[in-house]
């Protein structure tokens, strides 16, 4: 699951959240799931962003600026990505490329 802001003025955009490793029957995230301070499943790892820490990175454009904040699930033909902590949502991106036999989206708004 990704969280991805296009709109981030960097050019390439900007990683919000990376998780890898759902169990494939996840329904719900808990309250508080990003923040590090709750218990994920075994084997579920939430990767770098481009706050340069795993985790949960809120919502924060730029005064007066409207960002798409879009979420992403992926269903992957794997039962596990073979990536640690450190990788980057792009170098992510690139293993649920090789992957992926579905995925759904939401996009919300923020100013």
């Amino acid at each position: 699951m990704t969280c991805y802001d296009p709109d981030a003025p960097t050019g390439s955009g900007w990683w919000h959240w990376v998780v890898v490793n759902l169990p494939a029957d996840t329904r719900v995230l808990t309250q508080g799931f990003g923040s590090g301070l709750v218990a994920v499943p075994d084997g579920v790892i939430q990767t770098r962003t481009d706050f340069g820490k795993a985790g949960y990175g809120g919502a924060a454009p730029p005064k007066g600026e409207t960002h798409r904040y879009i979420f992403t699930v992926h269903a992957l033909d794997v039962e596990r990505l073979d990536v640690d902590e450190d990788a980057s949502g792009a170098m992510v991106g690139f293993n649920v490329h090789f992957h992926s036999l579905a995925s759904a989206s939401i996009t919300a708004m923020f100013s």
